[in-house]
């Protein structure tokens, strides 16, 4: 009983300051906002778009239809009854996230990620988006003309193939599991999720995203949601240590004892 009182007394604390450092994140990114670039969109030297470099936004946070430019309940009515019934008994301190499990596709957090392309005249082979925030961790397009594979095991982040279509980055992804939330609100999806996101620069400064999502477990009927990164030119990545199950330091519920750095016990 001690220690569920103290779990419970934890996550009162914990959720807050996970919610208060994510706005005090989209106060910086606002700020960053101010002086967006706006010149010719670069491109590589095989000709394609210069994705390269830190952004911004592109994804849900809090909302999947407010964050997507949908009107509200045009999402929600399109839900079947069994995921409206597990939203409505979702809130924020029953999100994975907080509890520092991967964001999915298409949601992003305040915090930068990183697009990774080649930078020579041969063709990619792979694409890669680096996440700062909450996972620490990559996703890995495949630029090589593959399909996806008959089985897939489930993930987090699914299995990615993607190509050109013009100056459109498509990237068409399968193979999730049903675990994460699409935003804080609680929107759920099962393992016949199917994202293709269509990510198209703008500018220097600005680049779309529009994610057509199809779901026929959770959703009466595909539909297609926008949003909008912004290049924050001159920044990197910082280390954001959050991983899964990480006991180190809460002895009080039953994790492990901080070790003694003065004698490395």
């Amino acid at each position: 009983m001690k220690k569920l009182l103290i779990i419970s007394a934890l996550l009162v604390v914990t959720v807050p300051l996970v919610a208060h450092a994510q706005e005090d994140a989209v106060g910086q990114v606002s700020k960053q906002r101010r002086n967006i670039p706006t010149g010719p969109v670069p491109r590589l030297a095989d000709g394609h778009v210069d994705l390269n470099g830190v952004w911004t936004g592109g994804g849900p946070v809090n909302d999947l239809e407010k964050d997507g430019g949908l009107k509200p309940g045009e999402i929600d009515n399109l839900m079947l009854p069994w995921a409206k019934e597990v939203m409505s008994k979702r809130d924020v301190t029953m999100e994975p996230h907080n509890q520092c499990l991967p964001m999915g596709v298409p949601r992003v957090t305040p915090f930068p990620y990183r697009f990774v392309q080649n930078y020579t005249h041969k063709a990619a082979t792979h694409l890669f988006i680096l996440h700062e925030g909450n996972i620490h961790t990559y996703r890995q397009i495949f630029m090589d003309g593959r399909q996806h594979p008959k089985e897939l095991d489930p993930t987090w982040l699914g299995h990615s193939i993607g190509k050109w279509e013009g100056d459109t980055l498509v990237i068409d992804t399968v193979g999730y599991n049903d675990k994460f939330w699409f935003d804080r609100r609680g929107h759920p999806h099962t393992e016949q999720l199917h994202t293709i996101e269509r990510w198209t620069r703008k500018d220097q400064g600005h680049l779309e995203n529009v994610v057509t999502i199809e779901d026929p477990g959770a959703y009466t009927k595909p539909f297609t949601v926008r949003f909008m990164a912004t290049w924050t030119p001159g920044d990197e990545l910082l280390e954001y240590i959050c991983q899964e199950n990480n006991q180190y330091g809460v002895g009080l519920v039953g994790g492990l004892k901080p070790p003694d750095v003065t004698n490395g016990k």
